[in-house]
């Protein structure tokens, strides 16, 4: 057990895969309380489940970010369950690669509604939380293309990614002193966020470009990293990538 993190409630949107799985594994096995959300439930029962069997504390929540009350119950599940909320890690997200000439405003669309809105939505499920209890930690995976725009190609994938960035500082600004703002903004690590992309050409780059991926472990461990700080400690940003990565 890590007795930081121990006894905290941690909420992880996108946790039925990738790096909300391996962040709710690393710190269930460490004595946190996870909810896990998203939108395969079988999966994230079954995950809920495996941890039970191993003596860990999880449950699992149905949740589209994209949907407001979702969130909204999402959060409020983890409180019903275990009496409050001390993290909640906003990871769920959609990268769909594709040349803006391409016209796929469906995909963008999508990628603003769970990059942005979905990561503004538990903001807003979570503050009014975190404020009534003088504390708690937002946890926004943002990205390497939130630093630089990943072009051609990911131009409004990394508009969405720099909002994340954006968003979280300003929240950092605005609610700091009590309550803890975490960007981690990753390389390329081995998730189905690659598998995001409709357009054919741009899939053979992004598989190409994912060869060098690190595995979604990595990015779990700096999210413990991140929580088990002291209380007046704030990790406001994390970058991570493959040591390979140029990008």
């Amino acid at each position: 057990m890590n007795s930081a993190i121990e006894g905290k409630v941690v909420a992880i949107t996108g946790a039925s895969s990738g790096i909300g799985e391996a962040a709710a594994r690393d710190l269930a096995a460490r004595g946190a309380r996870v909810v896990l959300g998203a939108r395969r439930v079988e999966r994230l029962e079954a995950i809920a489940k495996e941890l039970a069997a191993a003596g860990q504390k999880a449950i699992a929540s149905a949740l589209d970010v994209t949907k407001k009350a979702d969130v909204d119950a999402f959060v409020g599940a983890a409180v019903q369950a275990f009496g409050r909320l001390d993290v909640l890690v906003n990871n769920a997200g959609l990268m769909a690669i594709a040349p803006m000439s391409e016209r796929r405003t469906d995909e963008w669309d999508r990628m603003i509604d769970i990059n942005i809105k979905g990561l503004l939505y538990g903001v807003a499920a979570a503050l009014p939380i975190f404020e009534k209890q003088g504390s708690g930690h937002f946890i926004n995976i943002s990205s390497v293309a939130g630093l630089k725009v990943f072009s051609p190609g990911g131009t409004v994938y990394s508009g969405t990614k720099f909002a994340v960035a954006a968003i979280s500082e300003g929240l950092r600004q605005e609610v700091g002193g009590k309550i803890r703002t975490t960007t981690i903004m990753p390389g390329a690590v081995d998730t189905e966020l690659k598998t995001g992309t409709s357009d054919a050409a741009s899939r053979k780059y992004v598989d190409a470009f994912y060869q060098q991926a690190i595995p979604a472990e990595s990015i779990a461990r700096a999210i413990r990293y991140a929580i088990e700080q002291p209380a007046d400690v704030d990790v406001n940003q994390i970058v991570i990538r493959p040591t390979v990565q140029e990008f």
